[in-house]
């Protein structure tokens, strides 16, 4: 009798699209789009860019009244690359990044660009793979050439700092797909419990990481005199009272008597 090895199907998948028609990348979608859904309802705003994976309606629930897909694939409203968007400084209330940068080589200009592109207090949701997990452990023997294998999985906190240092304020973010990269449906099955008890007993071992942040722009204050302090200094006296002020501070005169 043979026992089956969950993880040792091929999953040779060339690009995102064809991936996450297979169960697991089912299985990733499904736990993606409830986060997505959740965060992006209540942002609000005019203009929403999603930059990366065009095929999937990932700003369905939100509001906004134009949601353009950025890509370089052709199924894209806007055909460019997210390290160099062809969009007006200041424009745009909220961008999705769907597994864009650690399949980049420039990650850190496609923030560079998501930030110049935001308004202030505009809003960036960021997924990524993350390496301390066990699909992050799957990732150092798996096929190179396989989607998503290729990738640069990026940790937490350098996600953090990226932001950070761009001057982002993080609003939320979370963990998900606990389970082991298992190519099957049923195997899949068979470890969903770790989903629930993932959270509680490991919790920044999740496959995936999600991220929210809002970008701050740090204002000047201006510093004014204290006017009221002022106008109590400048206040009228009259003519005889100061007078006698002045008289007080000369001290007595010399034909005044004992």
């Amino acid at each position: 009798m043979s026992i089956e090895n969950p993880t040792t199907e091929k999953m040779i998948c060339p690009d995102a699209a064809a991936w996450l028609q297979t169960p697991l990348g089912q299985y990733l979608l499904a736990r993606e789009r409830a986060y997505i859904d959740k965060t992006v309802t209540d942002i609000f705003g005019y203009n929403a860019l999603q930059i990366g994976l065009p095929q999937f309606d990932l700003l369905r629930t939100n509001r906004m009244p134009l949601r353009t897909t950025v890509d370089r694939d052709a199924t894209a409203n806007l055909r460019a690359d997210g390290a160099e968007l062809p969009i007006t400084s200041t424009s745009i209330d909220l961008v999705l990044l769907p597994h864009v940068l650690e399949f980049s080589d420039k990650p850190h200009q496609i923030l560079r660009e998501v930030e110049r592109v935001l308004v202030p207090d505009g809003h960036v949701v960021v997924t990524c793979f993350n390496p301390v997990s066990l699909w992050g452990a799957w990732h150092t023997v798996a096929d190179r050439n396989s989607y998503p294998w290729h990738g640069r999985f990026i940790h937490l906190m350098r996600l953090k700092d990226w932001l950070a240092l761009l001057g982002f304020e993080i609003a939320g973010g979370a963990m998900g797909c606990y389970v082991p990269p298992c190519a099957s449906e049923k195997w899949l099955n068979r470890f969903t419990f770790m989903e629930s008890a993932g959270d509680r007993w490991w919790p920044f071992s999740g496959a995936v990481t999600f991220l929210h942040a809002i970008k701050r722009v740090r204002g000047m204050r201006v510093i004014t005199p204290r006017w009221t302090q002022r106008a109590r200094s400048k206040q009228l006296v009259s003519v005889q009272q100061k007078q006698e002020e002045q008289l007080a501070a000369r001290g007595p005169s010399p034909t005044d008597g004992p």
